[in-house]
């Protein structure tokens, strides 16, 4: 059964990255955090260019998780930065970041957690 659900959760976080690029979510990447902590297994970490653009990957992440029976744990309020540079969802097993480039540039989350698996490349 845990074997189960560890591959739904790397299916859904690989099939949610390829949704967020599909709707224009910039250099987007899955990160597997599993080996390294027990909060999370996934993150998905997005670039984003506007509110606006936020706004419309917020709606997708909702349909696809209402989709597949997962319940959206938390959302940060808006903005967690200054002008709504970043926005996380956690899904509990995933958790997403969509940022601005300039946010992502500086906390640099995929060099924090460099270690992990990556399951899907940067794109532009």
């Amino acid at each position: 059964m845990d074997d189960m659900l560890l591959a739904d959760n790397t299916a859904a976080a690989i099939a949610l990255g390829k949704l967020l690029q599909e709707h224009r979510g910039g250099d987007v990447v899955v990160m597997d955090l599993r080996p390294f902590n027990s909060w999370t297994d996934f993150f998905v970490i997005v670039t984003v260019t506007s509110t606006t653009h936020v706004q419309g990957l917020e709606r997708r992440i909702k349909e696809f998780s209402q989709e597949r029976g997962m319940d959206i744990l938390r959302k940060s309020p808006k903005p967690i930065g200054a002008d709504d540079e970043w926005r996380l969802i956690d899904l509990g097993a995933i958790v997403i970041h969509l940022m601005t480039a300039k946010t992502r540039s500086f906390y640099e989350l995929e060099r924090l957690w460099g270690a992990a698996p990556i399951y899907s490349s940067k794109s532009s």
